[in-house]
């Protein structure tokens, strides 16, 4: 089996920063093992598939150890990718069928390698900061969490101060309580110059995200982290349409504003970085998904 893919750098205004994804068109549907080997070997934070079906576009997403129900970068990746294969036009808006629901993206028609997705926000539900939480910043940045939160995606956030040194922060992965291993989204606003800029636009607020229990140490630049917490920002700054960067390793940030579906539209931009196909002797169609059968993983994408 030879299968078109990618890697697009996801949220990166230039080659080598933002958060790689690997894009992977299917022909036929794989079974789950088969495609976490993929995602295994190629050993992005996120692998994306995307297979046809119904006239449709059914998309999922696996860590180098997991399938996860939602991620963004990824999701942009896919975007880029389907325009790269010639599947998608400038200014032209479709859906993306993924466990998370219709996801809506559009390529961006003026600027090439630029488009916007629309990913669901849970909202933040207020928490008591866990105390091995408050210990591990007090020891790490000398200060407890100025707010808490938990969400329906599985992520806990905490709000930093702005003088928290966020960026030079060094979070051993084993350190994180077993609750925030799943996601814990570190976030401030950003105070005095220069800012980061996106798309011409000064930064409001930075991120940064870590998920040793899915696979994932430190997430370069999360979309979904994103979409969770830009909400929150919008309301503390009265506008409809904030810059979220995030200052890891590899930055690199979006916009985000409300969307009439009542999801949040993140605009970005990405890299091309590889273009390819892999060659995977010996797989085929899995009994549980051929054609797309009732009961498969692929079908409860099609609702």
């Amino acid at each position: 089996m030879r299968l078109p893919a990618l890697l697009v750098e996801a949220f990166a205004e230039r080659p080598c920063q933002g958060n790689g994804a690997a894009v992977v068109r299917l022909e036929e549907p794989l079974g789950d093992p088969e495609l976490q080997a993929v995602a295994r070997s190629l050993n992005q934070s996120e692998t994306a598939f995307l297979l046809r079906a119904n006239q449709q576009w059914l998309l999922r997403w696996f860590t180098p150890t997991c399938e996860v129900p939602l991620c963004g970068h990824a999701t942009l990746a896919a975007l880029l990718a389907l325009g790269h294969w010639g599947e998608l036009a400038a200014g032209q808006q479709l859906d993306l069928l993924s466990r998370s629901g219709p996801l809506p993206v559009r390529l961006d028609a003026t600027h090439p390698g630029s488009g916007a997705i629309e990913l669901p926000s849970s909202g933040l539900q207020p928490l008591d900061p866990p105390q091995d939480a408050q210990d591990l910043l007090q020891a790490l940045l000398g200060e407890a969490p100025q707010a808490y939160w938990t969400s329906e995606l599985g992520y806990r956030v905490a709000l930093l101060s702005p003088s928290a040194a966020l960026e030079r922060l060094v979070l051993p992965p084993e350190r994180l309580p077993a609750p925030e291993r799943q996601g814990w989204v570190l976030m401030q606003a950003l105070g005095g110059e220069p800012h980061p800029r996106l798309m011409g636009r000064p930064a409001d607020y930075q991120l940064r995200f870590f998920a040793p229990g899915l696979g994932i140490p430190e997430d370069p630049v999360t979309g979904s982290a994103h979409a969770l917490v830009a909400p929150y920002w919008q309301e503390r700054l009265g506008r409809q349409q904030v810059v979220g960067w995030q200052c890891s390793s590899r930055p690199g940030g979006m916009v985000c504003e409300a969307a009439s579906s009542g999801m949040i539209r993140l605009s970005g931009t990405g890299h091309l970085l590889w273009d390819g196909s892999l060659h995977l002797p010996g797989f085929g169609s899995c009994p549980e998904t051929s054609g797309v059968r009732a009961g498969s993983s692929w079908l409860a994408l099609l609702g």
